[in-house]
């Protein structure tokens, strides 16, 4: 009649249900690094455009440059 009709909870047990739905929330929160590269992007509109333009300007000045060395 004394008996408990559950076993107790060992540490363990108490630990794994208080950690898990803490660290699956958090994993949920975080943006990814797309969202936040986009969010950097649109807020820095200008900057973004310009550093694009230089990008694909030098490129093209470093390959018409070897054009030129080689032929």
């Amino acid at each position: 009649m004394s008996s408990p009709s559950s076993p107790p909870k060992t540490p363990e047990q108490t630990l794994g249900e208080i950690t898990t739905p803490q660290t699956s929330a958090s994993t949920e929160s975080q943006p990814s690094y797309v969202k936040l590269a986009m969010r950097n992007m649109v807020r820095k509109g200008g900057k973004s455009l310009m550093h694009f333009f230089l990008t694909t300007f030098g490129l093209l000045a470093v390959l018409v440059g070897l054009a030129f060395l080689t032929r």
